[in-house]
């Protein structure tokens, strides 16, 4: 009895609502390659959400056929000339294509109407994060504590960046600062990094630069990793508890602010992980996923619809990458082809698909790895 109670925990607490996120992120991504490549009069063979074997589907009258796949980890839109769901063309389904057909080709069509196609998939994404978000900031607000630095520990960051107590935060890097989550947000994604911060002490502004330590630490939903860290306590006084109410057109200007914001801290975290001034303990793969969908999943669903915004801006920034089999692969060969005026040749092309799918596989494995690690030992 134990076993089934355990297994449907996993199933109803865990993995529905890491399907239910991923799904959602991935269909939207599909979609975006999918209304740009019909508005360029391209065929689209396939709408698929899942790989592997079709569960169930139907053909639209336009020929194209909209599935759900065994495997419901990503998805893909083929069109007329793709070999794979890569978009890698097809030399002789080409070459066996008749004139009319070949009007519609994917390939076949000028280099601005091909990135137009891959690049609105990622543009979706961080469209679907903005509406997300907008819709959250208009019907719930922002809830928080302000920025008030109530208590600075000895020998931390703050203290020796000369943050003081009754220090109000109010940027930090020139970000504006509502609430004490929105430094508290900040601050964990930039261990080591120096920032900037323009605090009101006693009416007057002060600046003062401040370099987060790296910590383990809980940022989120009781993940515990080496985040920053500037030994600061905020206030408890409930008067500084503040609800922030949004217009719409309000609460779509902070939307388009907070995707930016998930994109500028990623990329700078993806940055300092490359440069080695942060730990890689952030990354993650379809495990950490899982775990993190399911402890979200039980505060309710509006947490669970803003960390799929969150998810859905990382996919589309991964996608973005310039690593060839993924969409900013595929920018950057038609970009030559622009400045060239025809595509790189086809060998080259081959041989940066196999390195682009040999750099994602060993991505997979390593943030799988770590994911293991993480069940195994907690606490590492």
């Amino acid at each position: 009895m134990d076993f089934f109670i355990s297994a449907y925990s996993l199933v109803v607490g865990t993995i529905i609502p890491f399907l239910f996120i991923l799904t959602v992120v991935v269909f939207f991504h599909e979609l975006g390659h999918f209304a740009v490549a019909r508005w360029c009069n391209i065929k689209v063979d396939a709408f698929s959400v899942g790989f592997g074997r079709e569960l169930f589907g139907f053909t639209d009258r336009k020929g194209t056929r909209w599935k759900l796949c065994l495997i419901p980890l990503g998805g893909y839109v083929k069109f007329a000339g793709d070999e794979n769901a890569a978009s890698v063309p097809s030399r002789e389904m080409i070459a066996n294509m008749s004139d009319e057909e070949r009007k519609t080709a994917f390939v076949a069509k000028p280099v601005w109407q091909r990135a137009a196609v891959v690049a609105a998939g990622p543009i979706a994404n961080f469209i679907l994060a903005i509406v997300i978000f907008t819709a959250l900031f208009v019907s719930a607000g922002k809830q928080g504590v302000l920025p008030v630095i109530e208590e600075v520990f000895a020998n931390g960051a703050a203290a020796q960046g000369g943050l003081q107590a009754g220090d109000v935060v109010k940027e930090i890097d020139g970000r504006n600062i509502q609430t004490f989550g929105d430094m508290r947000q900040v601050v964990l994604m930039n261990a080591n990094v120096p920032l900037v911060f323009e605090v009101d002490r006693d009416g007057k502004l002060v600046h003062l630069t401040v370099t987060p330590s790296a910590k383990l630490k809980e940022v989120f939903a009781g993940e515990r990793q080496m985040a920053g860290d500037i030994g600061v306590r905020g206030s408890g006084d409930p008067q500084n508890y503040v609800r922030i109410k949004y217009s719409l057109f309000g609460a779509f200007d902070e939307g388009v602010k907070e995707t930016y914001r998930i994109m500028e801290g990623t990329v700078s975290y993806v940055w300092g992980v490359i440069t080695q001034r942060q730990s890689a303990d952030q990354l993650g793969g379809p495990i950490r996923v899982a775990q993190v969908s399911g402890k979200v999943a039980e505060h309710g669903f509006l947490p669970l619809i803003s960390l799929t915004a969150v998810l859905s801006v990382s996919i589309g920034l991964i996608n973005l990458a310039p690593v060839p089999i993924l969409d900013g692969g595929h920018l950057v060969f038609y970009f030559f082809e622009a400045l060239r005026g025809k595509p790189l040749s086809e060998r080259v092309q081959d041989v940066g698909f196999r390195i682009g799918l040999g750099l994602v596989l060993m991505l997979m494995v390593f943030v799988t790895w770590k994911d293991i690690v993480r069940l195994v030992s907690p606490n590492s």
